[in-house]
């Protein structure tokens, strides 16, 4: 079975589209050659600065021949509809068959089609691939059409197989005919190089400087970078984005390194590391005892005749340069106060519905204060760090590198004398930002990332500005998730929903006059109304339907009917209030942590269970119950006990349907004639009180333990009990009995949520 190798040779790709690149290339053809029946057995793509490579082994030889059958229209049908149906299939009206069918005779198409030699099919698809390829960004060139991401030069594609001579897959594309040539290294080995199979293609690529593999070059970086660092007693940092990158830059990586002048040691080794890996694209080298950045890997893509020394020697004036930036914005820094240096946020909008940068800190630190006794922070700790957390946002350095928001503070604030938790909290209070990201622990820290991204979700909530579909736009799904894991990884107990809604009200305090509210009463205005945030103290008639004709950022216009005013149709307008808002915020934070505790192995039926029951505000409490009760579960009676539950509900859902009406009652012991009956009673006399105690106690340990306790009754009460019974009273007292079980365990859980049983 052949083997193929294609690869399209241009000037150089992008780094940041080449991984991209590789894989559209291989899903394109291979999903080409597999429609038109060309399976393989197994596909890879490689690309390095000028081109991309796809092998693909354990071809067939040609398109296994097929026979297709294609239904017509009728014998009687219009003739165009017959001229319609021969120009489809190709054929003649000679060559159709005629069948009976249901409808009448009918015309049918019998398509013989023979197969196809691979190349022909190879040169076909590959044509198409890169006629359409999905650059994220292309260009034309000379005279063709041809769009592609650089000039492409020459295309390589042969079918090779074991003991035989290749075969060139002949096609021309915008003039470019395809052959069996490429290039090797642009300097260090020009000229042409004519390949036969895979394995010749790459050995002979490596013997003309070209590392065709991106993961052996990113190997060959690390190994030689790690071993020039240890050489001189410093450590490689770790960075596995720029590794990708810089592996796209070459094809032949060359590892050199150079030393930091000592005139910029004392820099914050992140700026050192960012001002390095953004600029010119160097790993950092630090020393481990000092943690001090205090040297540099450069990757050439050439083997210089004198070891490099000169291009150290470029690299390192571009660096000083950079550097000297840095330094001079880190002493600019450093002359202000934190005080001074926030000073132009009050001037900076935030959004222009929700105040500046300014209102917004004061906001988190007046929430922070309020969070702080909850985690067990100093609440004058946190206000303070709420206040100077976001002023490195305006120094000059961030305003460089935005990427060191947060970083900075946190050493501006320590340069300043702050408390140590006050500098940390300027660092950690963004995190988490995504999943993998640690949470913060510190309580500081801890008390303003949660003020943070309550003021950042109540804010959007409050203008309705929520996401929607895919689009979050200011990453709102990600704030509220950074909420939850920060809850539960700190085994915070909180209401969330006092929270919000106390979020709500110092914005109500901040800004009492929101909006400038126009009633229509017909087509003139009444007199100009002023309405507080959230209709909290409103004038507008609160048991009146209004309806929104038009709105501007400051201007609410309503209307009393349904006239058409302004901007299109109006729509029913209902003023929010705090306590609507944060329970509408809770149900998306609800969202949230059911994906989360999905994520940690809880099925959605029990995370449900729980959440059903409403009033789990507590996140770490509600985890904890959900936690309880998936152990229970997966226990041996917590699994029967579900199966009675299930057969109890159900006949008693059927029962009321039948009767319509509601067996709530309480049932009366004195009209149990079983001993099974009394026994159920008696069992659930004793297990309410502890399942009460337990649940009272937030033990939900013991709270399952004490409902298993009626798994035995309840099964001997449904073995030797007959619900329907003949006489009247003695059946709904048992229906209100099985009521009064499903009560029992829906203080625990609601187990009709529950899968299984």
């Amino acid at each position: 079975m052949p083997d193929l190798l294609l690869e399209l040779f241009s000037e150089e790709i992008p780094a940041r589209m080449q991984g991209r690149a590789a894989a559209d290339l291989k899903k394109l053809v291979t999903d080409g050659l597999v429609a038109e029946g060309l399976t393989y057995a197994h596909a890879e793509a490689f690309a390095t600065p000028r081109r991309l490579a796809l092998a693909i082994s354990g071809l067939l030889k040609e398109t296994p021949a097929r026979r297709e059958e294609r239904k017509g229209p009728r014998v009687d049908a219009p003739e165009k509809a017959l001229e319609g149906f021969l120009r489809s299939t190709g054929l003649t009206k000679e060559q159709l068959e005629v069948r009976a069918d249901k409808k009448g005779e009918t015309y049918f198409a019998v398509i013989e089609r023979p197969g196809r030699p691979a190349s022909e099919v190879i040169a076909e698809v590959v044509q198409g691939v890169i006629a359409n390829f999905p650059w994220p960004r292309s260009m034309r060139w000379g005279a063709g059409n041809l769009r592609w991401v650089r000039p492409l030069h020459s295309i390589l594609c042969i079918l090779s197989e074991e003991g035989q001579e290749p075969e060139v897959v002949t096609f021309d594309v915008t003039g470019i005919v395809s052959g069996a040539t490429t290039q090797g290294h642009r300097f260090m080995s020009p000229g042409t190089i004519t390949v036969r199979d895979h394995d010749d293609y790459v050995d002979k690529l490596e013997a003309a400087h070209v590392i065709l593999d991106p993961a052996a070059r990113a190997d060959r970086i690390v190994h030689d970078a790690e071993q020039i660092a240890f050489a001189r007693g410093l450590e490689l940092v770790e960075d596995k984005g720029l590794l990708a990158e810089v592996a796209g830059l070459v094809e032949w990586p060359v590892v050199l390194a150079g030393k930091i002048e000592d005139r910029f040691l004392g820099l914050p080794p992140e700026v050192l590391q960012t001002s390095m890996k953004e600029h010119q694209k160097f790993f950092s080298l630090r020393n481990p005892a000092s943690e001090r950045i205090e040297g540099f890997v450069t990757v050439a893509n050439i083997v210089a005749p004198d070891g490099g020394e000169t291009i150290l020697a470029g690299n390192q004036r571009v660096l000083a340069a950079r550097l000297s930036d840095a330094a001079f914005f880190w002493e600019n820094d450093r002359r202000k106060s934190l005080e001074e240096m926030a000073a132009p946020l009050a001037e900076v909008t935030f959004h222009n519905k929700l105040g500046t940068q300014g209102e917004r800190i004061a906001r988190i630190a007046a929430l922070a204060r309020e969070i702080a006794p909850m985690v067990g922070a100093d609440p004058d700790m946190a206000e303070q760090a709420a206040k100077v957390a976001k002023a490195d946002l305006a120094s000059e350095m961030v305003y460089e590198f935005p990427e060191l928001q947060g970083v900075m503070g946190r050493y501006y604030a320590m340069e300043a004398g702050l408390p140590q938790p006050v500098a940390d909290a300027c660092r950690d209070h963004y995190a988490p930002l995504g999943p993998s990201d640690d949470v913060p622990t510190e309580p500081v820290s801890v008390a303003v990332s949660l003020a943070d991204k309550i003021d950042m979700l109540t804010g959007f909530w409050a203008i309705d500005e929520k996401p929607t579909g895919s689009k979050d736009p200011f990453a709102l799904r990600r704030a509220a998730l950074g909420i939850v894991r920060l809850i539960l990884e700190n085994s915070i107990r909180c209401d969330l929903n006092s929270l919000f809604q106390l979020s709500f009200v110092h914005r109500l305090e901040q800004f009492p006059e929101v909006f400038n509210v126009f009633v229509y009463d017909g087509d003139e205005p009444s007199d100009q109304l002023v309405l507080t945030a959230f209709g909290e103290h409103s004038p507008v008639d609160p048991g009146k339907d209004y309806f929104l004709l038009f709105e501007s950022p400051r201007n609410l216009y309503l209307g009393d009917d349904e006239m058409a005013f302004l901007n299109g149709e109006p729509k029913p307008f209902k003023l929010p209030k705090p306590a609507d808002l944060a329970y509408d915020l809770m149900t998306f934070i609800n969202d949230r942590i059911r994906v989360h505790l999905r994520d940690r192995g809880f099925g959605f039926d029990i995370i449900n269970a729980v959440t059903y029951l409403g009033g789990q505000d507590d996140l770490a409490l509600r985890t904890q119950r959900v936690e309880a009760l998936q152990k229970f579960i997966d226990s041996e009676d917590g699994a029967n006990l579900l199966t009675a539950y299930k057969r109890a509900a159900n006949i008693l859902t059927a029962e009321e349907k039948k009767d319509g009406v509601e067996y709530s009652y309480p049932p009366d012991a004195k009209f149990a004639r079983e001993d099974a009956e009394k026994a159920l009673f008696a069992a659930l006399d004793a297990a309410e009180p502890e399942i009460d105690r337990a649940l009272g106690a937030e033990d939900f340990g013991a709270a399952m333990t004490a409902m298993a306790g009626l798994r035995g009754p309840v099964d001997k009460f449904f073995d030797d009990v007959t619900v329907n019974d003949e006489n009247a009273i003695v059946r709904r007292n048992r229906l209100c009995l099985l009521n009064r079980i499903r009560e029992a365990m829906h203080k625990v859980a609601i187990f009709s949520a529950v899968e299984g049983g």
